[in-house]
């Protein structure tokens, strides 16, 4: 699916997008999938610390699915703490390297922190895998500016 989003025109770029999305939020478990959602939609209320317990639950039970802790570093990063977001970021891409939306979250997070060189590496990542990807175009347009002599 990676190979035909690279390769898809945008409207077909934007489903297979979402479709990889839906996939990669599959830990496989009902159970663990409920506590994703419910700590995605904890965050949507704006109840940062119930987001960060049940993210830290699925983590717990179910360290290997790397949506996981992409969810919970981007709780954490919401609650202010970016060394425990970065440290889920890294854990989330170790699992899964090709997670676009954690590879973005990356760029987001270390624009968050004054290293605009590092994001746009990351957002150009973004980039190679999903060349329509709408947020990662505005953040590399956003960037040009603030970053001189680096090639996007």
């Amino acid at each position: 699916m990676f190979e035909a989003l690279r390769n898809a025109p945008a409207p077909d770029a934007t489903r297979l997008g979402e479709d990889i999305m839906l996939r990669l939020s599959n830990s496989g478990s009902p159970a663990m999938n409920l506590l994703l959602k419910r700590g995605r939609d904890a965050m949507m209320q704006g109840d940062t610390a119930l987001a960060l317990e049940l993210l830290g639950a699925l983590t717990d039970h179910a360290p290997d699915f790397a949506e996981g802790w992409h969810a919970r570093s981007v709780a954490y990063a919401r609650a202010g703490l970016m060394g425990p977001a970065m440290d889920d970021l890294e854990r989330s891409l170790a699992l899964d390297p090709r997670n676009f939306a954690a590879i973005y979250s990356l760029g987001a997070l270390l624009e968050e922190v004054g290293q605009p060189d590092l994001a746009a590496e990351a957002y150009a990542q973004v980039a190679a895998i999903h060349p329509h990807f709408d947020d990662v175009t505005l953040a590399l347009e956003r960037l040009k500016a603030e970053v001189r002599g680096t090639d996007l």
